[in-house]
């Protein structure tokens, strides 16, 4: 079990980007409340509706508008852990996500690729993701892999399956993937089973997570909801990646676009912890401005780096493990 050195301790001299004082992430979390309370979230998955009115949570059905007591958010925090478990194929690699501890893993996913040999600018294939999970699986400080690329060359209604196959076959390293909905999910979940022998060794050391965004603005759509019940229901983790953008589909300010995203990773904590209590759980971004001329994710600017340290802060405000952005 690897557990890797700290981001950095309060202490009296050093360099650090403290983004967000305590009194900052409380008005944030305040402000979230008040917009789940009053405003809500447009929930697209029925079996989700469900599971949010029987949590106590206020449903038009009509409108699948659901709005969320302010109790009902904070018992879903409380129950969440705070330490993730990111298992892999052997013990070896086995990694620990929790307070204030920095791990890496690559991002994806790469949907164009400059081939090395014939210097073609192509769409990525499965044999590409083959090659790309073996690099990352030699490289000792990247702990745990993410589906770097997509296998283009198959079908779209099962590429996240391909994805998975060439991926979990050519690494032993925890494994975060999309699987794109509740089909694909539950294949990736056999090919798991698979590998470890049976649905209860699975359970007990689940060697890769799902991962999963809601829609900004306010909208957890099927897809979504789906993903984030399977994966508790199968005591699987989930990655949850906000992915608002300022000046576009959350506000402008860095403030605004916080308590957005904060409102759609929380109502998603909400149904996980709903569907299963104690469900692993990360709280993820990969948020950035819009360019106002070019209508376009600037994913390297300064802001980008801003959103991702202030995410941390968040996430370490309620004590739970962050996946953030590099830039």
């Amino acid at each position: 079990m690897k557990r890797r050195l700290k981001a950095g301790k309060r202490r009296n001299s050093g360099f650090s980007l403290n983004v967000l004082t305590d009194d900052e992430c409380n008005e944030i979390h305040l402000a979230t409340l008040d917009v789940l309370k009053h405003t809500g979230v447009f929930v697209e998955h029925e079996e989700a509706l469900e599971v949010l009115d029987g949590g106590g949570c206020l449903v038009d059905r009509k409108n699948k508008v659901v709005k969320f007591p302010h109790w009902v958010v904070e018992d879903a925090i409380r129950m969440a852990p705070s330490t993730f478990y990111a298992y892999g194929r052997r013990p070896e690699d086995d990694v620990v996500l929790e307070d204030n501890r920095v791990t890496f893993t690559n991002f994806g996913e790469g949907i164009m690729f400059v081939d090395p040999v014939t210097g073609e600018h192509r769409e990525t294939t499965k044999a590409d993701i083959i090659k790309a999970a073996r690099i990352i699986d030699s490289l000792e400080h990247i702990e745990t892999y993410e589906r770097a690329m997509c296998s283009h060359d198959k079908p779209p209604e099962v590429q996240a399956i391909h994805n998975a196959e060439a991926s979990l076959t050519n690494t032993t390293k925890h494994h975060w993937l999309g699987p794109v909905n509740g089909y694909q999910a539950d294949k990736v979940i056999d090919i798991c089973t698979a590998i470890v022998g049976s649905q209860e060794e699975f359970r007990k050391r689940p060697l890769l997570s799902f991962a999963t965004c809601p829609i900004s603005p306010l909208k957890l759509p099927g897809h979504h909801s789906e993903i984030v019940m399977k994966a508790a229901k199968n005591g699987m983790g989930v990655l949850i990646i906000g992915m608002a953008m300022s000046g576009g589909s959350s506000p402008v300010h860095l403030a605004g676009t916080l308590v957005i995203q904060n409102c759609e990773i929380l109502s998603t904590l909400v149904l996980n912890q709903l569907t299963r209590k104690g469900s692993p759980f990360v709280y993820g971004t990969s948020t950035c401005p819009m360019d106002l001329r070019m209508a376009t994710a600037t994913v390297g600017s300064p802001e980008t780096g801003m959103i991702s340290a202030a995410v941390a802060r968040l996430a370490k405000y309620y004590s739970l493990p962050s996946f953030v952005a590099g830039g």
